[in-house]
């Protein structure tokens, strides 16, 4: 079942959430050895308790929330109270929190029972979710590919229908290229919606944000309204109500403005058949009433880029530089951490304000754009998901990618403006391999993506094809 109609179902006495966590459990069982999307799984027994301890409670009457005995697996990058958080990193393999972080006790809070974690690669970085703690996590289309990353486990195992919603979290596209490597929904939300903590820096941790992914619109949103709301342990948090994202999404997009960036006018390498795909789904908004048009933003898009690398070294530099510096511990960093940090070494203090002007003069860019759009529109990936034994790509549409992460360029420009992106499924290639499009609202209007994007939803339903496993296993 969907979310939404899982809750329903739940509070309705149709199903018990013993039921629920017995069908999700069996359904783990049966795909996830293929995939590997979830980890640090907890005894069933233990989680057969709880559910029936969630069942004691709606027989009194009680109900927690929306979420009152799902399952939930959370992102190994969270911080679970009681449960193993690794992110990923063998220098962290045995951690076990003693706090939960402010998503995840939202999450809890709303009757969630967290059944485990999904796989992430070492500390997020790179959208190809291995690690040397759990390994490699594929494709719910196909095993033998990347799932995307670094919600990579979330995606796959909200694909194969092993969770019925999923968190996540995006610094370079972790919401949304896994989204549309698995055809699911991923929402990297305006900066602030979600808290994102507690951690020891409060003010300059402004690219990384939580989020919520889903096989539907109304999924992502009803997580989003769980997720989202000011904390006051995080200053920057937006204060906005987050029961917005409870209402309905039906809106009329007769005469909409959307700006369809492509691919830069070709700065943008791409693997054949991403760019067809994503503008053949022009259409779809075309049918939607939208008037759309190509647009480019007024900016130096290899300025970007630059300011995008100051802006992953400092901010890297600052979470692992402590690692680093003990030489026994720098030797267990992938190398492309190492990487990071040497690059945030090498920054002066003047490097790091220019970069933030960039940054700035790159908003102000797109602020222009959004006189004229309503929306932006943007390929989610420049590749198809590419073999899971490589570890990044080395060429995109015969260019050579000179950094681990410069094939995921396309992302970076809604992280860098603090602007609402959403993945939205947009069909398949001839291999049967699934993409996605980015709908880029104006700052902080969430709901308003969230709507266009279930507008789409109801025209295309590409997310009812589902992975082949689940069809044979039906």
């Amino acid at each position: 079942m969907e979310a939404d109609a899982l809750s329903r179902a739940i509070h309705g006495r149709q199903v018990s959430c013993r039921e629920v966590m017995q069908a999700y459990l069996a359904q783990i069982e049966r795909f996830n050895p293929q995939v590997n999307a979830l980890v640090s799984l907890r005894p069933a027994q233990a989680l057969l308790a709880e559910a029936d301890e969630r069942d004691s409670e709606l027989n009194r009457g009680q109900s927690r929330g929306w979420m009152h005995g799902m399952p939930q697996a959370v992102k190994d990058l969270a911080a679970t109270a009681g449960l193993r958080t690794t992110m990923g990193s063998p220098l962290f393999a045995e951690q076990v929190p003693q706090h939960d972080a402010i998503s995840v006790a939202r999450v809890r809070d709303c009757g969630a029972i967290i059944i485990g974690k999904s796989n992430v690669p070492e500390f997020g970085l790179g959208s190809q979710t291995y690690n040397s703690v759990f390994g490699t996590t594929t494709n719910a289309y196909d095993p033998t590919l990347v799932a995307g990353g670094s919600s990579g486990g979330a995606a796959v195992a909200l694909a194969l229908r092993m969770l019925p919603v999923a968190d996540g979290s995006d610094m370079m596209g972790s919401l949304r290229n896994p989204a549309a490597f698995n055809n699911v929904y991923g929402l990297r939300p305006s900066q602030g919606r979600v808290p994102f903590g507690p951690g020891p820096e409060m003010f300059v941790q402004q690219l990384a944000t939580e989020g919520p992914m889903g096989r539907t619109v109304t999924d992502v949103a009803r997580l989003l309204g769980t997720q989202a709301g000011y904390d006051p342990r995080v200053p920057l948090s937006l204060t906005e109500d987050p029961g917005i994202f409870h209402q309905s999404l039906q809106q009329d997009f007769s005469d909409v403005r959307l700006g369809w960036l492509g691919d830069y006018n070709g700065y943008l390498p791409m693997e054949p058949g991403v760019m067809s795909l994503c503008e053949s789904a022009l259409q779809d908004f075309a049918a939607l009433g939208c008037k759309v048009e190509a647009c480019q933003p007024d900016f130096s898009l290899e300025r970007l880029w630059q300011t995008w690398l100051v802006h992953r070294h400092w901010l890297v530099q600052g979470s692992l530089g402590g690692l680093y510096a003990d030489a026994q511990k720098r030797e267990r960093l992938k190398p492309e951490a190492r990487w990071e940090v040497e690059g945030g070494l090498r920054l002066t203090a003047a490097d790091v304000y220019q970069a933030s002007v960039s940054r700035s003069e790159w908003y102000r860019a797109l602020n222009e754009l959004f006189e004229r759009y309503d929306f932006l529109l943007l390929p989610t990936a420049q590749v198809f998901p590419f073999d899971a034994q490589t570890p990044w790509p080395r060429v995109v549409g015969g260019q050579a990618m000179d950094t681990y992460h410069r094939w995921m360029e396309v992302v970076i420009g809604p992280t860098l403006a603090g602007l609402p992106s959403m993945n939205v499924p947009v069909g398949f290639n001839q291999a049967g391999l699934p993409m996605g499009l980015q709908i880029i609202g104006r700052a902080q209007a969430d709901r308003a993506v969230l709507q266009l994007a279930f507008a789409h939803e109801q025209l295309t339903q590409w997310v009812k094809r589902r992975p082949p496993g689940c069809l044979q296993n039906a």
